[in-house]
């Protein structure tokens, strides 16, 4: 999947740069072009000749130091790079990436570069929970930059925790998923996704909500898109960059989502309903903000309108997906949900599970359908559960009934 793969390796100064002397490799045999920029402190750890060797290319160390006079060296690199990868990514270069300093060859060429930029942090346990650097890489994920999370274990200061490197054969893997073009299985379909969660009003500073990202819901419609869907995605309030190539739809209530997907249902071959959308909302909305007083507050609540019910009913030839968050008895509620709401398929998961709760880059799901379908997906990212959901239904609309 990386064959031609154009790799801008730099490389921070830490114990695990012996780690990205072997990335260089791996990437190169799987047939990546990978060239290296190494910051000085790395260059104690590990020579600029050992990456050379494995890179076939020329290793940069300097910015002042032009290899060819035809071009700026770091305009250059960054103009080449089809992906950026930091690794290792100390604390430090953290720091000045996310504070836009340019005093190296490294952090010079990320201020010029508007490639995909990979980050894997390796450094003590204790550094990688400062609210500095969390800070720095909230930052950084904002501008769209993608981390790959440090796994757990021995470290070199003698600590055990979370803050080793990413293993090279799992990077590479993550770099060839990155790049997986997926055969076009929807194309020509028309596909109306929801995310996020809703907010229901009390007052003007105040809201039932929920603890929904819409990370699961984008991760669908950006792989819809890649599979040939044109692909609208109704979302509530999350703090997400929007897919490419996907028409986005901002509500912020139930009654607003409801509204925006009963208005676009006819339209659609297939919708699927992953926001988290409130049951209830204040059956009084207060135009000033409420006072607090002593004793107790009851508020009342009303039902929401169930968009899933609504669609099961008013379907036509229409694939209908929706999900069932749940914390327990899991296929239990997930099949009643399947016949109550009159859906195609459910994806159920446990938002108790370690890696599938709200807010997770990662998920795992059990996918049902009628005649006593179930299929489980485990632990794996959003994008990558998410492909497998529109794989899914891909095969379903070649059924009888759904052509």
């Amino acid at each position: 999947m990386i064959q031609g793969k154009k790799i801008l390796l730099c490389v921070s100064g830490g114990i695990a740069v012996y780690k990205a002397a072997a990335l260089t490799s791996k990437l190169t045999q799987a047939g990546a072009a990978v060239k290296v920029i190494m910051s000085e402190s790395a260059a104690k750890f590990v020579t600029p000749l050992t990456f050379q060797a494995l890179s076939r290319n020329d290793v940069y160390t300097d910015t002042f130091d032009e290899k060819d006079s035809k071009v700026i060296a770091h305009i250059d690199l960054a103009d080449w790079a089809d992906l950026v990868l930091i690794a290792p990514a100390t604390a430090n270069m953290i720091g000045k990436l996310a504070n836009g300093i340019a005093d190296d060859m490294i952090s010079t060429t990320m201020l010029a570069t508007i490639a995909p930029v990979w980050i894997a942090p390796a450094m003590n346990v204790h550094m990688y929970d400062h609210p500095a650097v969390r800070k720095n890489i909230d930052t950084l994920y904002s501008y769209g930059y993608r981390y790959v999370e440090p796994s757990e274990g021995y470290l070199a200061c003698g600590y055990v925790g979370k803050g080793r490197l990413e293993e090279p054969e799992k990077i590479v893997a993550l770099l060839e998923n990155y790049f997986y073009q997926p055969k076009p299985v929807l194309t020509g379909k028309k596909i109306l996704i929801t995310a996020g969660p809703t907010r229901e009003m009390i007052d003007p500073v105040r809201f039932f909500s929920n603890r929904s990202s819409g990370k699961m819901g984008y991760a669908l419609a950006e792989m819809a898109s890649k599979l040939g869907a044109d692909v609208t995605l109704v979302t509530g309030p999350v703090d997400i960059i929007p897919p490419q190539g996907v028409d986005l739809v901002e509500v912020t209530s139930a009654e607003e989502m409801f509204e925006q997907v009963i208005n676009r249902f006819e339209k659609y071959d297939v919708i699927i309903k992953s926001a988290a959308v409130a049951d209830y909302r204040p059956s009084q909305t207060f135009t000033k903000k409420m006072k607090k007083h002593e004793g107790t507050l009851m508020l009342e609540l009303e039902r929401t309108q169930d968009i899933l019910r609504t669609l099961g009913k008013r379907k036509s030839n229409q694939y209908l997906v929706g999900f069932a968050a749940e914390t327990n008895n899991i296929e239990e509620y997930a099949r009643v949900k399947l016949e109550s709401k009159n859906a195609d398929m459910i994806v159920a998961n446990n938002v108790t599970s370690e890696g599938a709760g709200f807010g997770t880059d990662t998920n795992i799901v059990t996918l049902f359908k009628r005649g006593g379908y179930k299929r489980e997906l485990p632990l794996n990212s959003k994008k990558e559960i998410a492909k497998e959901i529109l794989i899914e239904v891909a095969n379903s609309l070649k059924e009888e009934g759904y052509k």
